[in-house]
Parts: C-alpha cells; structure tokens; sequence
C-alpha cells in the first residue's frame, strides 16, 4: 500500500487532479471513476507482473529460427493490461477510449513499471498509435493506430543503425517509390524499404497479430544521392504482415527479417533484435524490399518521430522512477527484519545485547532516506509533469502556453535525473542487503541492472544534457528558463510566508526556500557564463554537470512543493517532510562543484589530448 498511498497524495492532496472533471473532456470522471482505474491496474500488477519478474529475467526471448519465444506470463500480463483498457486509456470515447487525464494514466502505469519493468509492449505501442494519431492520414489511423489501441498489433520505433545510434544524420535505409501508381496506394505513398535497424525493442515476437514498425529511412533524389544530415528523413509505417484497407492481414509476410536477439545485462524481459529490412528473405510480391507507407510530408519524418520519442522519454523517466521506488520498498522491508549489530552507546557497544534491526542504525537510515528523496521526488516530478501535459491538451490559451515552455525545459530533467539517481538508489538497496544484495536470492541486483538501460536509451544522458543547455535553455530568449524561475519563486514565496504553520516546521521550510532561492541564482548565472564565450563547444563541454545541477535544483524545488502539501499531523506527512529536509541537506548543496566547472567554462575534458588516455 505504500506506493498507492504515496501516488493518492501526489494525485488528490498535491496536484488535485479531481479538478480536471470541470473539464468538457473529462466531465465523465471523478474521483471514484479514478480510484477504479487504479484499483484495476494495482490488481494487474500484483497478480500478473509481478510474481513473474524473476522468470522473465532467467527466460530470456529465444528465436527458434521461425519465430520468438517468451514465457507464457509474457502473453498472460499482456492481455490483462489490454482487457484493462489502459491501452487507449487516454483516447476519445468514440474509439474506445477511456478519456482519462494523462495524469491518471501515468500513476497507474507506474504500478506496473514497479512490478516488473520489462513485462510486456505497452509503453512503445501507445507511443507509436500517439504519433499516428497526429500525424497519420486519416486511413493509417483507422488500420494501425486503432488496431494497436485494441491490442490486435503492436507497435515500435526503428531510428538506429549498427553504424548510427545517437547520430541520425547518418541513418543509410533508403525509400523508393514502389511502381508508378506507388502514390495512389489508399494506406498512404508506397515504397520499398531496404536497410538495416538495430537495438529495436519488442521487434518481432508472437504477442499480437501484427507488429507495426515506425521507421526512418531516405527518400533518394532523381540522381539516386539522399539529402545529407537529418532534413531528408522521413518516416514509414511498415508492417510486419501486410493488411488491406480495412486492417485484415492479408496473408502476406512483409520483408522484414529478424537478424539476431540482442541479450543485455537488464530488462531481459522485453525482446531486443537486429532487423533487416528489405533483405530479400520473404520477398513480396515479386520485388525486393519491404513495403512502407509514407506518414506525414517526405523529408518531415523527425519531426513526426520526436513526437513518439519525447513521449517515450517521459515514459523511462517513470520507468526509472519506479525501479528506484521498487527497490527502496525491497530494502526498507530488509532493513526492518534483518538484525545486524548493536547499538553505539555512552561506553561502546555492547555485546552481551542481542543484535538490533538494520533500520536502528544511522548509516541505514541515510541511505533509505536517499532512496526515499530519490525515487519520491521523481515521482512527484514525473506526474507533475504529466499534470502539464493535460494543461497542454485541455487547458486555455495561458495554460497551453505555460506548459509548452514548461515541458521543453523540464522533459531532459524528466527523463534523465530518474535514470542517474534512481540508478543510485538501487545501488543503496544493495548495500542495505550487504552480501545478500549481490546474490540473486533477492530482487535487488536485478532492479540495479534493470535500470542502468535508462541512461542510454530514448537519448543517452550526454545528449539529453546538451540539449538542455545547447537549446531548451535558450529558445526565444529563454522563455522556458524564466517561466520555469517564476513557479519556482512562487513556490518559494509560498515557503517564507509561513502563515498557518507550526512555527518549527515554518522555520524548516523558509530554510529551506533561501537554498533554494540561492540554488536558483546560482544556475542563471551557469547559464549565462557558460554561453558568455558564444562558442557551443565551449559552453557544452560541461553540460552533462550542469544538467546534473540543473535536475537537483528542480528536485529541491519539487520537494519543497510537496512538504509544503505535507502539513499536519501523521507519519507519512512525517516521512515527506522528513526526505524535503534530507535532500536539502545532502544532496542540493552538492550543485556548487558541478556549477563551478560550468561557470568557468573549464575544458580540462575538451582539451585532453586522445594519446594522454
């Protein structure tokens, strides 16, 4: 109960999300309507993923040479979430949807990633019909988007290469338009499809009847050259079984190949693969090459696709969030049975005492506070967010406006810091378990190596860094920034007011706000030095420090959001506060040293010489 407990907070006490039912959009929910939703998915979670997380991790996806085999809990966890509606928990209810706010939407999901994060095709499917949804032509919606809603297909996104990861300029598949009536095709402008895509997840499996594969690929010119760089993308929709206008499989296997299984240190659950495209393995109908139908306007493809990965990228936040929640949870029990030790008393300890619990000692309690500031505070970051998102969609002028600019600066910190200090956090939770964490008799090690993906994956840490501060901070004369200083100034006004609290606890709080209002001023001013030399390698030698400062900020700034929501009597206000007071102690002051090399614009990283190393 404590996760649910935690997320009621966040969602009825803090972010009083009820408010939206005033709302046209969804004036059919309540707070009972929302309480159902995650009373169903909390079910799922317990009775479907999460007994099955170690058997996932130890049975990994095998290929048969036909076809790719997961453990039957794989396909039992998948329907239980389809029947539960989440899939198109978010869309109208003429198409099935449930018209839940995306705020709602997420805190149950996160029951889920908790569970066991690498069960199922949910997160890239719901993302691949979203995009589809937007940008797709009113047919490509009724045939895939539809069909993936309802669980009958399955979704991905295929951007990198084996010889192009994180540089998309690069991408080699090509397009060509399949026959002289290719752009008379009803599912959108033909073409044949020929290259390889690695690192593709959930790429082929049995799960669904269909997988719909999202990718990038050139469109050659008339001298048969592709434009260089990322402008001459563009994005194709290409089925792994070919269907007709109305979404029936046509009998039909398309020319996509599955080349090899990638077998990775976590998230062993989730299938991983190398796919060929256009390889001549099941050629169809009488050519080569796999067939693709163009989504949106030629060479416009990346814009399309970022629509897909920032959305993913909130979704490995949450992810992150919750492995590092799952793993606090694993060693706060641990540490409250287990007995080790004795007491540090007046003349020593004692060994005529029986041994205490873990949890007595000092130095266990600091590393379950981390974990507790860490994977809470990226929980409330993470939904209120999510909040934004709804503001985006349903709320007026000001509203969308506000968060527009809000989520352009707050989606790299939604992302990233989960993924780094999450990361830690598991790696406390081993620590509290000692030896015993280093074995697989307990589900630490696995949470830990689950985790290290989100680093990398949906825009490593390095890339998420520069863009923070080589273009979100920056954007119309960093309109994001200084919208994003007046929330928190107005939450730091809101701290140093300290009307209507116990005097202790109001002092607490105007503490507090002064780091954070330091902490603040003390990140402007990175910004400015570090673009004071007008050079971007200069400035963005040390963006991935900034952005490590940057995220600690908005964490403090979050926690002081929720201690504020947090008065009153009670253990768990207790607790909320308790972890405020922990991060501004330990962890906020740490932003100085990282700001120090960004303000300096130091290149001692830049300048090392490659035969130094």
């Amino acid at each position: 109960m404590a996760l649910r407990d935690t997320i009621d907070f966040f969602l009825y006490d803090w972010l009083a999300t009820p408010g939206l039912t005033q709302r046209h959009r969804f004036a059919d929910h309540s707070r009972e309507t929302f309480d159902a939703v995650l009373d169903t998915c909390e079910r799922i979670a317990r009775e479907k993923y999460a007994p099955h997380n170690r058997t996932v991790d130890v049975q990994e996806p095998a290929f048969d040479g036909e076809k790719v085999i997961l453990p039957a809990c794989t396909q039992d966890a998948l329907n239980a979430y389809v029947q539960s509606g989440m899939l198109s928990a978010a869309q109208d209810h003429e198409i099935g949807g449930m018209q839940l706010p995306y705020t709602v939407e997420a805190a149950a999901n996160a029951f889920f990633a908790c569970a066991s994060v690498s069960i199922g095709v949910t997160m890239l499917t719901v993302g691949n019909a979203n995009l589809l949804m937007k940008h797709g032509s009113e047919l490509q919606k009724q045939v895939f988007a539809l069909n993936e809603f309802n669980g009958r297909f399955a979704g991905t996104m295929c951007l990198s290469e084996p010889q192009a990861g994180s540089s998309l300029s690069d991408v080699a598949t090509r397009a060509t338009p399949d026959g002289d009536d290719h752009a008379s095709d009803p599912l959108g402008p033909r073409y044949r499809l020929k290259g390889n895509k690695m690192w593709i997840s959930t790429g082929d499996h049995e799960l669904t009847e269909n997988i719909v594969h999202l990718v990038l690929a050139k469109i050659p010119g008339s001298d048969g050259k592709t434009i260089a760089g990322t402008k001459g993308i563009s994005l194709f929709i290409v089925p792994k079984k070919l269907v007709d206008s109305q979404g029936q499989l046509t009998g039909e296997r398309n020319d996509v190949a599955l080349a090899g299984l990638n077998h990775k240190l976590g998230w062993r659950g989730t299938v991983n693969t190398l796919l060929n495209f256009g390889e001549g393995k099941y050629p169809v109908r009488g050519s080569a090459g796999a067939i693709g139908y163009l989504v949106g306007e030629a060479g416009k493809g990346l814009q399309c696709m970022f629509h897909m990965m920032n959305e993913a990228r909130i979704g490995v936040g949450l992810a992150a969030t919750m492995l590092g929640l799952a793993g606090y949870y694993a060693s706060l029990d641990y540490a409250q049975t287990r007995t080790q030790g004795r007491p540090v008393g007046p003349a020593g300890k004692d060994p005529s005492q029986p041994p205490v619990r873990l949890i007595a000692h000092a130095d266990i309690k600091r590393m379950l506070l981390a974990q507790k500031a860490y994977g809470e505070g990226a929980l409330a970051l993470g939904l209120y967010c999510a909040r934004w998102v709804d503001e985006l969609h349903t709320g007026d002028d000001a509203q969308r406006s506000d968060a527009q600019w809000l989520l352009e600066v707050l989606t790299p910190i939604v992302k990233s810091w989960p993924s780094e200090w999450c990361l830690e956090g598991n790696s406390l939770a081993i620590q509290i378990h000692g030896g015993y964490g280093y074995t697989r008799d307990f589900p630490v090690e696995q949470y830990w190596r689950d985790q290290r993906l989100n680093m990398i994956h949906e825009g490593t840490h390095g890339i998420q860094a520069m863009d923070l501060l080589g273009r979100k901070v920056l954007l119309e004369d960093g309109r994001g920034l200084k919208l994003l200083g007046q929330h928190i100034q107005a939450t730091i006004d809101q701290a140093l007011d300290g009307n209507h609290r116990e005097q202790s606890e109001a002092n607490h709080l105007q503490t507090h706000a002064t780091a954070l209002q330091q902490a603040w001023v003390q990140v402007v001013q990175a910004t400015q030095a570090a673009w004071a030399s007008g050079e971007p390698a200069v400035a963005l030698a040390n963006a991935v420090p900034y952005m490590q400062a940057f995220g600690h900020t908005v964490l403090a700034w979050t926690w002081l959001q929720v201690a504020l929501a947090s008065q009153g009597v009670g253990e768990a206000n207790l607790g909320r506060r308790s972890a405020c007071q922990f991060f501004f102690h330990y962890e906020l002051p740490k932003i100085g040293a990282w700001l120090e090399v960004v303000r300096q614009r130091d290149t001692t990283c830049a300048d090392m010489p490659e035969s130094a190393f």
